[in-house]
């Protein structure tokens, strides 16, 4: 799943380092407490002679986290995952789900003497364990690197349920899934999000919104919602059917239509194209360092067996806004090919890389003066990217590359838009650990989202650390959501910095700050920290060691 942290599954045998051994002792441990527990229980299947094997293919199918969150007194519930993995085999059935409560209110009818909390229903399968995997529900409040976050008065009055998932892992699976809960009055309070080493997928999601205590009403409006969607939307296979049958070349045209508004069409001729090596392969295509007219550029190639309607569609938007930027901090486009059988979008290639994978991969780190410099050609790009009323939406280190001369551009406009004419914008799109919370909510946005991602983007600059790495992407979401998570701020962070931070991850869009005004305090910060250099630098130090001794 593109949103998710995944692991990969060995077999008993396999070599591990100490870290993944003890996971390994771990995932040996629930899985033979949960044999035990189905095997006492009298469990038909757990009886026969095969489900020792069956068992333990379960728990290799999915990656060692699987182990570390599973509710091991909730045992047959590891039957209902293997069961939803196996229906999900056959597209028919896809997605499968399974809804259960899991908890009633709490309330005076509902507590004993102690005050302690009195569960009518068991616990959910996942989040009780002590792991910070999980965003746990506790009357007291969830805490946080230390700072506490209230929970709403809203849990204490409704039952909470567990609803299960398991179809083909597919990009963009897990905003489907919070779409689809939304869309039928659901609030998700925790979320486990599981790929397994065969292409599918296992998500767990506690919700609270239902307010009635049986489930098969719940189960009906679901499957009502699922195949309304599918309705809306064609699948790859449905497609390459179709496309098969197609009488009309309109329907499948021989090149995409991109609007002009005047400007040439940019199509490239790809007797000049060559391609040279792979650079990264994605969830839509791959991405080659080529050259065209021998100028060295990047090649983004998307998979003819996934060209939809929809991906014509974006594709075409892509181009779009493509060939109306031209920014020192904007990659460059240079063409693009939008024949369907073989779409490719060019661009000048940034010799540098990533600003994630630098942190990341490198392990790389910023100096102030330097992480000043890239925010501010980021802020710059971004500036010019909003008076020309484009939005990003999905603003991350992994979109931002450097050029030979550590230049920062803004990059990727796969799910950019032109702003709408009321200003505000729909429909969930980005990367949950820097989306801003209106935008997972499923809220009406505007430009305003970008601001969040780039606050996120800026901590992320000064720390050198993932955001929210202690949580899987969509726990992420319902905490930032939910609980009101952001990332800790160092203590040693500049003031004026920190509070900029703030200002941009603000709960309320209307209170975070525009580029215009993110790019002159960066500047003010950075003339400021260029001024104390050369000060400390003429008086050998003196004012360095002074304001630390104060």
């Amino acid at each position: 799943m593109a949103m998710d942290d995944s692991e990969s599954c060995g077999s008993r045998a396999s070599p591990a380092e100490p870290s993944q051994q003890l996971r390994m002792h771990r995932k040996l441990e629930v899985y033979s407490e949960v044999l035990w527990r189905l095997r006492e229980s009298g469990s038909t299947e757990a009886l026969s002679p095969s489900f020792e094997d069956d068992l333990w293919a379960h728990f290799n199918r999915l990656p060692a986290r699987y182990a570390l969150d599973v509710n091991v007194e909730r045992a047959d519930d590891v039957l209902t995952h293997k069961r939803l993995l196996q229906h999900a085999q056959d597209p028919a059935n896809r997605p499968i789900f399974d809804v259960r409560i899991v908890q009633m209110p709490r309330g005076d009818s509902f507590s004993n003497f102690s005050g302690e909390e009195t569960l009518i229903h068991p616990p959910p399968t996942f989040g009780s364990s002590s792991n910070l995997e999980s965003l746990t529900l506790e009357v007291e409040g969830h805490v946080q690197n230390g700072d506490r976050i209230p929970h709403s008065t809203s849990d204490l009055s409704r039952p909470m349920l567990e609803i299960t998932f398991s179809t083909e892992d597919k990009p963009k699976l897990l905003s489907q899934l919070t779409t689809l809960l939304s869309e039928v009055g659901l609030n998700i309070q925790e979320a486990h999000a599981f790929s397994t080493n065969d292409g599918y997928s296992l998500d767990v999601f506690v919700v609270d919104g239902w307010p009635y205590e049986e489930t098969d009403l719940l189960k009906d409006v679901l499957q009502k919602e699922i195949n309304r969607s599918k309705k809306a939307s064609l699948s790859v296979g449905q497609w390459s059917t179709m496309k098969e049958n197609l009488e009309s070349k309109e329907d499948f045209p021989e090149y995409i239509q991109i609007p002009t508004d005047g400007l040439d069409v940019w199509e490239i001729d790809t007797k000049f194209l060559k391609f040279q090596s792979k650079m990264a392969s994605g969830s839509y295509g791959d991405l080659f360092r080529g050259t065209y007219c021998s100028q060295e550029v990047a090649i983004k190639v998307f998979k003819p067996e996934l060209i939809s309607l929809d991906m014509q569609r974006e594709f075409a938007q892509e181009v779009y806004i493509m060939r109306k930027v031209r920014h020192k901090n904007v990659v460059q486009f240079i063409g693009a090919c939008t024949r369907p059988s073989s779409l490719f979008i060019v661009t000048e290639f940034m010799p540098g890389g990533s600003l994630y994978d630098f942190l990341h991969k490198q392990k790389g780190a910023f100096k102030l003066p330097s992480l000043l410099r890239v925010a501010i050609d980021v802020s710059k790009g971004m500036n010019y990217l909003h008076q020309n009323d484009i939005v990003h939406r999905d603003l991350k280190t992994a979109n931002i590359l450097m050029d030979e001369n550590e230049v920062a551009k803004v990059a990727d406009f796969g799910v950019a838009r032109v702003k709408a004419k009321s200003g505000v914008m729909t429909a969930e799109t980005g990367t949950y650990r820097w989306m801003a919370p209106e935008v997972i909510e499923h809220k009406p946005y505007d430009h305003k989202a970008d601001v969040f991602s780039f606050g996120i983007m800026l901590w992320e600059l000064l720390t050198g650390k993932l955001p929210y790495e202690y949580l899987t992407p969509l726990q992420a979401a319902v905490g930032v959501v939910q609980k009101g998570l952001r990332p800790t701020i160092p203590k040693h962070c500049n003031p004026k910095l920190a509070d900029l931070l703030e200002k941009c991850w603000h709960q309320n869009p209307a209170l975070r700050p525009d580029f215009s005004e993110i790019l002159e305090t960066l500047q003010i910060i950075a003339k400021e920290e260029c001024e104390d250099r050369r000060k400390d630098k003429s008086s050998g130090g003196f004012f360095s060691a002074l304001r630390r001794n104060h």
